[in-house]
């Protein structure tokens, strides 16, 4: 019996939206999401893996941050407590998320400039003069192309490609084949920005090292989303963004993580004075930091900071295996609901179907998706984004989506195709 006035769900919509209610019902980690700002909202939000929604708690930090802080200590705050932030909290984002033991991850510029960092201080520590090669993919996020690009016209330096699957990504025996005694350091993506194809960061790393070479991880998509344990496989160098999964905000600093054996011989070329050993000492010629400290330049950007910690508290509450057990509910819920609504229309899945092969995101591929498709599903608060030439990116954050959101937002999808 239909009560008048209702609008009764289609018959095929119906076991979908059951579907998520009893997911979200069921979700351990359902009540993080009141953690944060606009979820009280009707606007479905998508693009959490390029910028997550803030904390309640981060405007109660920054607030507290301006009036004891930085308006009560003024400039005693860098004594007090400031200088010893990008280490303190490095070292719970390091316990929290990346597996990572004290002393090996800092806080420090941006994404690319720690990744600059990174490749030459990886080029530094390889002593071979034979080794002249750097190995990359063709897929990775352009920044590291590019970045690699420069570095090998600067030091004269090869570049080898391996051609990845744009619907995929790098596989092991793609790494073996690319790799070898002219190999100095590969550079990859621990999951491609496009696809969400997750890689096989503990046997790609091992077999960068039978190769006799080093490894530089990108881990902008997985860190937050996906488990990661880098002491435990004992990868040489990695960096990261902080405003994805970690809910840094916009512009917030990304992180620096050099396996411990490194540290003693670390060298990376962008000298600073907050890299010194003494860095108020204001002396003559540069003497690095002992240790990851040695990895900072310039000062430390505090506000950028401040909202990380909320989020490293709340990954330590509900645990990184939680987090990545819904990650993959998460992207396996909006497979189901693609093969329901979108693949009929003639949408394609661009990523990996086995959600332990993904990270926390999917990419939905059709001739009629542009940038004015997506322009248009913002302008209805539905927000995921565009990835040329032909790509929606749906990105789930663990602690902040709701099934419902999938669901909803994967309806305006549908709805803007069958229009």
């Amino acid at each position: 019996m239909t009560i008048q006035g209702e609008n009764p769900a289609a018959p095929a919509e119906a076991p979908l939206q059951q579907r998520a209610a009893d997911l979200d019902r069921e979700d351990p980690l359902g009540h993080c999401r009141g953690h944060f700002i606009g979820t009280d909202t009707p606007l479905s939000y998508l693009d959490g893996n390029s910028l997550g929604r803030p904390l309640k708690r981060t405007a109660e930090d920054i607030a507290a941050f301006i009036r004891d802080d930085w308006g009560g200590r003024l400039i005693r705050g860098w004594d007090e407590q400031w200088l010893a932030l990008p280490q303190s909290i490095g070292d719970q984002l390091g316990r929290a998320v990346l597996g990572a033991a004290p002393g090996q991850t800092i806080i420090a510029d941006s994404t690319t400039v720690v990744l600059y960092k990174l490749i030459r201080a990886a080029l530094a520590a390889v002593a071979d003069p034979d080794r002249n090669e750097l190995v990359l993919d063709t897929e990775n996020f352009p920044t590291d192309r590019y970045l690699v690009e420069g570095i090998a016209l600067e030091e004269g330096l090869t570049l080898r490609w391996i051609q990845a699957d744009p619907a995929a990504g790098v596989t092991v025996d793609q790494v073996r084949e690319a790799t070898g005694q002219r190999t100095a350091v590969v550079l990859l993506s621990q999951v491609a920005y496009r696809s969400g194809h997750l890689a096989d960061l503990p046997a790609i790393t091992a077999a960068v090292h039978d190769a006799g070479a080093l490894v530089v991880w990108d881990l902008c998509h997985s860190a937050g989303s996906v488990e990661i344990d880098l002491d435990g496989a004992d990868v040489d160098f990695a960096a990261g963004c902080t405003y994805k999964y970690l809910n840094g905000g916009p512009g917030s600093p990304a992180f620096a993580y050099v396996n411990a054996r490194h540290l003693p011989a670390l060298n990376q070329p962008i000298w600073g004075w907050m890299g010194r050993k003494d860095a108020f000492g204001m002396a003559a010629g540069y003497e690095p930091a002992p240790g990851i400290r040695g990895f900072l330049s310039g000062t430390p950007a505090i506000f950028g900071m401040l909202a990380m910690r909320g989020t490293l508290d709340l990954i330590e509450e509900a645990s990184m295996a939680a987090i990545r057990a819904k990650s993959e509910k998460l992207t396996a819920f909006a497979v189901e609901v693609f093969d329901a609504w979108l693949a009929p229309l003639g949408a394609e899945l661009a990523s990996p179907r086995d959600p332990a092969e993904r990270g926390s995101h999917i990419t939905v591929d059709h001739p009629d998706f542009t940038k004015a498709t997506v322009e248009a599903l913002w302008e209805g608060d539905v927000i995921p984004d565009f990835r040329a030439p032909r790509g929606i990116r749906v990105g789930l954050s663990p602690l902040s989506t709701s099934f419902r959101e999938v669901l909803q937002g994967m309806e305006a999808m549908r709805d803007r195709l069958q229009g």
